[in-house]
């Protein structure tokens, strides 16, 4: 997808307190991905939101691939044995 995924995302302090959208949608990035985490697939999230396009969630997991190269989150070690 490159660098596709900015055009379909927006930030702004007055939409969803400033959490990263789609474009022209108060549907929050982290509301597609955490529909996809539970066990969504594409086709529920498009017929449950019918102002989004199967670009709007590919650019979705874009933006949260570009965060996660950015942002490391501590997990515990496990035990091996």
């Amino acid at each position: 997808m490159g660098d596709d995924w900015q055009a379909r995302i927006s930030i702004k302090p007055t939409v969803c307190h400033g959490r990263p959208c789609v474009k022209g949608t108060r549907i929050s990035i982290s509301l597609v991905l955490d529909l996809l985490a539970s066990g969504s697939v594409t086709e529920d999230i498009l017929r449950e939101y019918p102002q989004l396009s199967l670009e709007d969630i590919r650019a979705c997991i874009a933006y949260a691939a570009e965060v996660a190269r950015e942002r490391f989150i501590p997990l515990p070690a496990l035990n091996q044995a």
